[in-house]
This record gives structure tokens, C-alpha cells and sequence, in this order.
């Protein structure tokens, strides 16, 4: 997939922003499409199907590069859903997962079909229990990204979908800035509004996707 420049929006900014630095206008627009993607989960991704190593329960998401994952939607072993934990939880749940395990004598002994996910950090999850060798097991798995803060850009189509929302959330931050002559409170705070308006119709259209149902009338019998 294609990505597109964070730069290349810059020119939607300049007339609102005259005199600001180039490289300002790009670091205010990575920020807001950071926060457009955490709020709006809009970025979707699918991992490449893999298989577990068996006695390993921590993985490397793998992901585009210059992205966090932000949100595990779910995960598949076998078509069958995961059930996600929080940390805490998996802690709780299987108090001995941060052991290592190395043998096949271990792996017998403590492995098991893998039944939930938690997730480490933004580039690494667990499976739990940790994966026996008695079969393999296919993962699939479905989350939304965000980039990083060094990254220059993201996939082209979904900064296409989110570049008004992103536009709006640069300058809302932009135009507070103190002592700059670009500097412009009532502005900044129509571009709240419309950052926040952006951002709730991109989190209700990823949330609805393509699909819409459709609506019947049926005419129910007489005195019924």
C-alpha cells in the first residue's frame, strides 16, 4: 500500500498559519493525525496469517513500519476467537505465563491450546497459555494503528479519509501557540469544534464499515 506524506497537507495549513515554519506545520500535523487515529480507530490492519512456536507466547506485532498498534480488535487461533485480557488480568488468570520455558519437557508439561491474548505494549502481545506442540495453530489477527512519532506519513487511503479531521486538529493546536503572530484563540476554537465533529464521524463510519442493513415492512394479519 501506498503511503502519503504528512507534508503534502501542509499547504491546507499555510494560509491559516503565515510565517510558521515548515517543519512546525509537519510535527502539528503527525500529532493530530496520532490523536485522529487513536480517537477514531479508523486505521484498520489484518495481520499476515502466521503460526505459533510452540512453547512461545510472546510475539512481535507485524505491522507497517512507523506504526503502534492501538487497539487488537481480535485475534483467531484456528478460527476460533481469543478472549482478550488486560495485563492484570492475564497475571491473574495465568500467574506463571512470564516464565520461560525452553524444554520440550516444560512445553508437555505447562503448554495447552492458547484461549486469550493480552497485549504488552504497542509492538508485542501474548498468547496464554503458552502454545503446546500437539498441533499448529494459525493466528489471524485484526487491529488498528497509529503512527509513531517519528514517522512522515501513513497508508494514502486513510489519510485521504482523515485528512479534514487531521487539517482541523493541527490547527486547533497551531493557532494557541504564544507569541507568534499567526496566533488566534477564536479560530483555534472553531477548529476544536470541527476537529471533534470530524472525529466522531470517522469513529461512527469505521465503526459501521460498508455494510448497512436492510430495512422490510411486513404487514401484520387483521386484529393481530
Amino acid at each position: 500500500m501506498a503511503d502519503r506524506t504528512f507534508a503534502s497537507l501542509v499547504p491546507r495549513l499555510q494560509a491559516s498559519v503565515p510565517g510558521c515554519p515548515h517543519a512546525t506545520v509537519v510535527q502539528y500535523i503527525r500529532d493530530a493525525t496520532i490523536r485522529t487515529c487513536e480517537r477514531t480507530l479508523y486505521w484498520r490492519y489484518q495481520q499476515p496469517r502466521f503460526n505459533l512456536t510452540p512453547g512461545t507466547f510472546i510475539y512481535p506485532f507485524n505491522k507497517p513500519s512507523d506504526t503502534q498498534v492501538q487497539v487488537i480488535f481480535g485475534t483467531l487461533v484456528n478460527d476460533v476467537l481469543l478472549e482478550p485480557l488486560i495485563l492484570e488480568q492475564a497475571l491473574s488468570s495465568y500467574p506463571m505465563w512470564a516464565d520461560k520455558y525452553t524444554t520440550s519437557g516444560d512445553i508437555e508439561k505447562y503448554g495447552s491450546e492458547p484461549r486469550s491474548i493480552t497485549q504488552i505494549s504497542p509492538h508485542q502481545f501474548a498468547v496464554l497459555p503458552l502454545p503446546d506442540a500437539n498441533k499448529p495453530y494459525n493466528v489471524r489477527m485484526f487491529y488498528a494503528l497509529k503512527p509513531t512519532r517519528s514517522a512522515t506519513g501513513i497508508d494514502e487511503i486513510i489519510l485521504d479519509e482523515l485528512e479534514d479531521a487531521i487539517v482541523h486538529g493541527a490547527l486547533q493546536q497551531l493557532l494557541v501557540l504564544p507569541n507568534v503572530n499567526w496566533s488566534d484563540r477564536e479560530l483555534a476554537a472553531y477548529h476544536a469544534k470541527q476537529f471533534l465533529s470530524q472525529v466522531s464521524e470517522r469513529r461512527i463510519r469505521a465503526n459501521l464499515g460498508n455494510a448497512r442493513g436492510t430495512m422490510r415492512a411486513r404487514m401484520q394479519p387483521f386484529g393481530a
